[in-house]
């Protein structure tokens, strides 16, 4: 019995610590009428080589640290000029070495990570075109403007507009 307790309290201790490595964080905010929270994981850069390095161009990834970012609306939005259904999806970006990038909004929300991700499941797919600033965004960081979703990390800079 003191075997089982003292490794479930190292389970606890070793699962908590990691947790704080890459907080979850939650975002809410209202674009033209439009309810909109996001839940992720917020990882940092900690002096590594982000783009086409830990996160590998032309793959996806779940645009955050450990379960699956989420992205929800409370009623139909229009995602860059395309419709996007009311509800909860899963976020994922495709991040590429040069030109646009692809944004997911994928029907699965209760995923962790990017091993289950089935295009299948896609409800809305847009390119966005990355900006890269000069300055680095240590923790990713997700939020919403008076015009959309805003996501930054490392030196990429993403602007989802919202209608």
């Amino acid at each position: 019995m003191k075997n089982i307790n003292l490794l479930l309290a190292l389970f606890f201790i070793v699962s908590t610590s990691c947790a704080q490595k890459s907080p979850r964080k939650d975002v809410k905010g209202s674009v033209n009428g439009a309810q909109i929270t996001i839940d992720y994981g917020a990882p940092s850069v900690k002096g590594r080589t982000i783009w086409g390095g830990l996160e590998q161009y032309g793959q996806v990834w779940r645009a955050g640290a450990n379960e699956n970012t989420t992205i929800a609306f409370d009623k139909d939005v229009k995602i860059n000029g395309e419709p996007l259904a009311a509800g909860k999806y899963g976020f994922f970006i495709i991040p590429n070495e040069s030109g646009e990038w692809v944004a997911i909004f994928n029907k699965k929300n209760d995923a962790w990570g990017s091993y289950s991700y089935s295009e299948a499941e896609d409800a809305l797919r847009v390119m966005v075109k990355p900006e890269f600033d000069d300055e680095v965004q240590e923790q990713l960081m997700y939020g919403v403007d008076n015009s959309g979703i805003v996501f930054a990390w490392d030196k990429a800079r993403l602007h989802l507009s919202v209608e």
